[in-house]
C-alpha cells in the first residue's frame, strides 16, 4: 500500500482530517471549487469550512482529483448520499488494493443500504473501510484530543490504517465490525434529532438520558439484526457519538431537533445537510421490513416528515407497554 494518502472532500470534516494526517505523511486535500483551494494554498486557512484555524505546512491542496491517482488511502469526506456518484466518478483513478475510507455516516437513502456495500458494488477489489466515533471538525483541526474508530474488513488492514491516519492529538481505534460502526454512526444522528426534540420542548434532562438508553437499545436491535456485534453500539461510534452530538450545540442535529421541538418544524432548515434527517426515514423503513422495534426512530421520521406532532409523539412513547428493561 503506497504511503500517500488523499482526502477528498474539502469541507470542515475532511479539511480536519487532512490536517491531523498530515501530521505524519504526504497528504493531499482535494476540493471541487478551484478558487477556494486556491485559497487554502496561500493563506493555509480554510475560511469558509473551519474559520481562523492554520493548516499544516506539509498538507497539500489540489483541484484536479487526477492528483489522487496512486494513493494508497483516500478518504471520501464527501456526504454519505454522494458517495455513489464520486465512487463511479473516481473509480478509474483507484488502483486495485486501495484503502477507501469512508468518512460520512449514514445509509443511502432508497435503498437503505450500508455506504460499504455501495462502495463495495461501485469499487470493486479496492479495500472499503469506515471512520466514525465522536469528533468535531472544528476539535480535530485545532489539535483537541479526539478518539475514533475505523473500521475495516480485517483487523490487519484497520490497525495499517489507524497506525497511518492517527496523530498526535487524534487517536484511532481499528475494528473489523463495519456494520455495527457504521449504524452507530447513522443512527445516532436520528437519536440526536430525538434528543433535541426534547431540548426544544423543554422536556427535561430526565427525559434526554432516558432517550439516550433506551435509544441504544433500539440501535443494538438494528445493529445485530443486520449482522453487526450490538456491542459495539456502547463503544465510541455509538454512545460516544451520541453524547457528543445529543448534548452539544456544534451538532447541526441537535439543532435541527430543537427547532422541531421549539417550532414543531424546522422552518429554514435544509435537510441536506442534517444526516439523521435522511437516516430517520431509511432506517424506520428498514426497521418495519425487519420486523425491528424502534419506536423512537419511527417517531423522529413521522415528526420529520410532518406527519406527526411531538406532543403526540410523547404520548405515544408513554404509553407503550411496560416491559423488562
Amino acid at each position: 500500500m503506497s504511503k500517500r494518502i488523499a482526502v477528498v472532500g474539502a469541507g470542515a470534516f475532511g479539511t480536519a482530517l487532512a490536517s491531523v494526517a498530515a501530521s505524519g505523511g504526504d497528504v493531499t486535500l482535494v476540493g471541487r471549487d478551484a478558487a477556494v483551494v486556491e485559497a487554502m494554498r496561500a493563506t493555509r486557512r480554510n475560511e469558509k469550512a473551519l474559520p481562523g484555524i492554520d493548516l499544516p505546512e506539509k498538507l497539500a491542496f489540489s483541484a484536479d482529483v487526477e492528483t489522487i491517482r496512486g494513493a494508497g488511502i483516500v478518504l471520501f469526506a464527501m456526504p454519505s448520499q454522494a458517495q455513489r456518484e464520486a465512487a463511479k466518478n473516481l473509480a478509474p483513478l483507484l488502483a486495485p488494493g486501495t484503502a477507501v475510507v469512508i468518512c460520512a455516516k449514514g445509509m443511502e437513502k432508497g435503498t437503505g443500504r450500508l455506504l460499504t456495500e455501495v462502495l463495495e458494488e461501485e469499487l470493486p477489489g479496492r479495500e472499503v473501510a469506515v471512520l466514525s466515533g465522536p469528533g468535531f471538525a472544528a476539535d480535530i483541526a485545532r489539535g483537541l484530543p479526539t478518539a475514533m474508530v475505523i473500521a475495516a474488513r480485517t483487523a490487519e488492514i484497520g490497525a495499517a490504517l489507524a497506525q497511518a491516519l492517527s496523530g498526535p492529538t487524534f487517536r484511532l481505534y481499528p475494528s473489523t465490525d463495519r456494520i455495527g460502526v457504521q449504524l452507530g454512526g447513522a443512527l445516532k444522528n436520528v437519536l440526536a434529532i430525538a434528543c433535541g426534540i426534547i431540548e426544544g420542548a423543554e422536556l427535561g434532562d430526565s427525559a434526554r438520558a432516558a432517550l439516550i438508553s433506551r435509544g441504544l437499545a433500539e440501535l443494538s436491535r438494528f445493529v445485530e439484526a443486520h449482522g453487526g456485534e450490538g456491542i459495539t453500539v456502547t463503544g465510541l461510534s455509538g454512545l460516544g457519538d451520541l453524547v457528543l452530538t445529543g448534548t452539544s450545540h456544534q451538532s447541526r442535529n441537535l439543532r435541527f431537533g430543537i427547532a422541531l421541538g421549539r417550532h414543531g418544524t424546522a422552518a429554514g432548515w435544509s435537510g441536506d445537510l442534517v444526516e439523521g434527517a435522511f437516516a430517520a426515514s431509511v432506517a424506520s423503513g428498514v426497521a418495519a421490513q425487519k420486523g425491528i422495534d424502534m419506536p423512537i426512530t419511527d417517531a423522529v421520521a413521522r415528526i420529520v416528515d410532518g406527519t406527526l406532532d411531538v406532543k403526540t409523539a410523547i404520548g405515544q412513547l408513554m404509553t407503550r407497554p411496560i416491559t423488562q428493561e
